[in-house]
């Protein structure tokens, strides 16, 4: 049995969404206020909490409830239409939950059954947020807000008095007006949005009861700095409290005990006994001064001491937990990392959730507990205090730890589901196909998102598209990428782009300065093989590349001469070709080299996607023109009075200085494109120089990539949901 997908409407951002649910673990990926915290809250207040704020609905729905419930006020006459629960329900938040069982699993899921007809496979539920009796909810809102209109009438003036509207009579009372109902799906319909009708009747009480066993460790879990003042982390729950109440629950051998407990008991009863009697011993002088103020007396008791020593109070103290530094010397927990302490927690807090649900333990009691065949863990942000090979060490283990008892390793009948939302690109990157990707949408007034299932990117089913999934997988894995996390993403070519893109936006461009934005070195020859990753995730990308002229010339050579192309300065109306796979196959599908200089600026913009090409184009120094091959010798066009001035260069970036030195820009150009296509030619160790010898304040950036800065610092000021200082 597992959860195969869930669907959230109405629920804060999440308007309407699907979420599909991997077998093991699922992720939840995505910017910043993109919705990963929504889905997992969402979860968790159908499934465990059960308690709504009137925050926790689309917030552009109560404009439409608050309309609904004035007709209540103002019409005279309510008929039963004005009265129906159909007029709430498209606004309500509600959660369907999809589950696949085998027919084997008949005993769990009889109760969610719709027909007899059912032979195995997908059952659903809806839990949604509905009044407990509407005429109740009706009533008690007509007379609340009569009573501020007849105030207001009566005193002749308009004060905004409680409630004001629905939303502000439901702020106060929708956990005593409202509670979660459930009622069965129809499995024929599971890919279509399925309305109530009147057959649907309501369960009684909680139909997932038996079935789901729900745990859940969030963001903020109490650790902190040992010399921290604040009073709320000197409270917070630490390691040995967790530890006690584990021991409690699974070890104490007070509880229960057996054979194997009774040398421990024994232990305690003799050390009982005798701190007992040291105690009658040290307090029989302090007692007896007791004597001379009449008391016990007549009538009062006689003071006894009797220690009781339990088994868990060794466990009972902020030194219970110790760390071994070298043979004798140990510290207590609190002086030890935050980072160890974290993940401690979280590991032995999944190793408690799972003893708990397979009943293992003192306090368990076989004859009414029933073991549920499904148990749903949600983890909020695991990676606070975890540097990143722990971040890659916990996401590889976190699952095996669920899994590591003798009734599930191999056991089929008892499924774990693991959800995690997480802002690491380290937990991210391990387990592609896991990544659920929440997509802001900002084209409406108030922003929602979606998700999208990244394991439906690629079509498996076509080789080639199986083999680009491939590349895809390995190259997010090798590069750490924060893909899934930024506002926009740009693209390079190379070392040198990837080194002094950043100086650039630094320097020119503060309102990129202030996104998230993430910069991959990918080179022209690869970048499209991102295309269908890109364009599904629908994410502004700046695709910077070079526009790689060559030109076809006779190889006279070899014995038989034949054509081939060769690397060559771009020029207009020379019938040259470019050797750049993403600017013939993907943005924007033109070879001629030609059309590329000619090609406007909208041009370079893909129609249906926020995805824009930029290459080197015709740069105008004094009347000459001149037209770079690469970044490099475009660098160089645009800053060669800087060039000059640099002493003592080396490598790559002395040819450069030397070709600055010409004194007409023709031969500026000619050099450059020499220099960066010799052989043995340090892009990369070009860059670097680059940055020792020259401050990249002074750099002009070179136009292409200007215009392309542009234009993604447009698309992100206009996107609402994003706000920047004003400069």
């Amino acid at each position: 049995m597992k959860i195969d997908f869930i669907k959230i409407k109405n629920f804060r951002k999440l308007n309407s969404c699907k979420i599909e649910f991997s077998e093991k673990e699922t992720i939840f990926v995505g910017a910043n206020n993109s919705g990963k915290t929504t889905a997992m809250d969402a979860l968790i207040t159908f499934l465990k909490r059960k308690e709504f704020k009137t925050q926790d609905f689309t917030i552009s729905n109560w404009t439409k409830l608050n309309k609904i419930a004035e007709t209540w006020v103002t019409k005279s006459d309510l008929i039963e239409e004005d009265k129906s629960l159909k007029l709430l329900e498209p606004y309500l938040p509600s959660l369907d939950l999809w589950i696949h069982a085998e027919n084997s699993e008949l005993r769990y899921v009889s109760h969610l059954i719709p027909t007899l007809d059912w032979k195995g496979g997908l059952l659903g539920i809806r839990l949604i947020l509905q009044p407990k009796n509407i005429e109740i909810l009706i009533e008690d809102y007509i007379i609340a807000r009569n009573k501020v209109i007849k105030l207001n009438a009566d005193s002749g003036k308009k004060i905004d008095l409680w409630p004001k509207d629905f939303w502000q009579f439901c702020d106060r009372k929708l956990n005593t007006l409202f509670e979660i109902k459930t009622y069965i799906l129809d499995p024929t319909k599971y890919n279509i949005d399925q309305e109530l009708t009147d057959y649907n009747i309501a369960f009684e009480g909680n139909p997932l009861n038996g079935l789901i066993k729900i745990d859940t460790i969030n963001a903020q879990r109490g650790f902190s700095d040992v010399n921290s003042d604040n009073l709320e982390s000197q409270n917070a729950k630490n390691l040995s409290s967790q530890l006690r109440s584990y021991y409690d629950n699974h070890l104490n051998p007070t509880t229960d005990p057996t054979g194997n407990d009774l040398d421990a008991l024994n232990s305690l009863n003799k050390a009982q006994a005798a701190f007992d009697k040291n105690l009658q011993v040290r307090f029989k002088e302090s007692l007896g001064e007791l004597e001379g103020l009449n008391y016990p007396g007549f009538g009062n008791p006689q003071i006894t001491l009797s220690s009781l020593i339990k088994a868990s109070d060794g466990l009972d103290h902020d030194s219970a937990v110790r760390y071994q530094i070298d043979k004798g010397i140990t510290l207590p927990e609190k002086y030890n990392g935050l980072g160890y302490q974290n993940l401690i927690s979280i590991i032995f807090k999944l190793i408690r959730y799972r003893d708990e649900w397979m009943r293992k333990g003192k306090l368990t009691n076989d004859k009414i507990d029933i073991i549920e065949p499904l148990h749903l863990v949600l983890i909020e942000e695991p990676e606070a205090h975890l540097h990143a090979q722990v971040q890659q060490v916990f996401i590889k283990k976190a699952y095996s730890v669920l899994r590591k008892h003798s009734d599930l390793e191999e056991e089929k009948h008892f499924n774990t589901q693991l959800i995690i939302s997480t802002h690491s690109s380290y937990i991210a990157h391990q387990k592609f196909e896991s990544l659920r990707y929440f997509k802001r949408n900002n084209s409406l007034k108030i922003p929602t998102s979606e998700v999208i299932s990244l394991k439906s990117v690629f079509d498996g089913s076509k080789s080639l598209e199986k083999e680009t999934e491939k590349f895809v997988v390995r190259y997010l894995n090798t590069t750490h990428n924060d893909l899934f996390f930024a506002d926009a993403a740009i693209l390079v070519e190379g070392p040198a782009e990837r080194m002094l893109i950043p100086h650039f936006i630094k320097n020119k461009h503060e309102v990129l300065d202030s996104c998230y934005i993430t910069i991959l070195e990918i080179g022209g020859s690869h970048a499209h093989r991102l295309k269908a990753l890109i364009e599904k995730l629908g994410l502004i990308t700046l695709i910077i590349t070079d526009i790689d002229a060559v030109e076809k010339i006779i190889d006279n050579y070899k014995n038989a001469p034949k054509e081939v192309f060769v690397k060559c300065q771009p020029k207009k109306g020379f019938n040259q070709k470019t050797n750049n796979d993403t600017l013939k196959e993907w943005n924007p599908k033109l070879h001629d080299v030609s059309k590329l200089l000619e090609l406007e600026s909208k041009g370079k913009v893909l129609k249906n996607n926020p995805i824009r090409v930029a290459y080197q184009t015709e740069i105008d120094i004094n009347g000459t023109k001149t037209y770079p091959y690469t970044f490099e010798d475009a660098l160089v066009l645009e800053n060669v009075e800087l060039f000059k001035k640099i002493i003592k260069p080396k490598g790559l970036l002395k040819k450069m200085v030397e070709a600055a030195k010409e004194t007409k820009m023709e031969n500026v150009a000619v050099e450059a494109f020499k220099a960066i296509n010799a052989d043995g030619a340090k892009k990369a160790e070009f860059a670097l120089d680059v940055l020792y010898f020259e401050n990249p304040e002074n750099l002009n950036t070179p136009k292409y990539i200007e215009e392309g800065l542009n234009w993604v610092e447009e698309k992100l000021t206009s996107n609402k949901n994003l706000k920047f200082p004003k400069s």
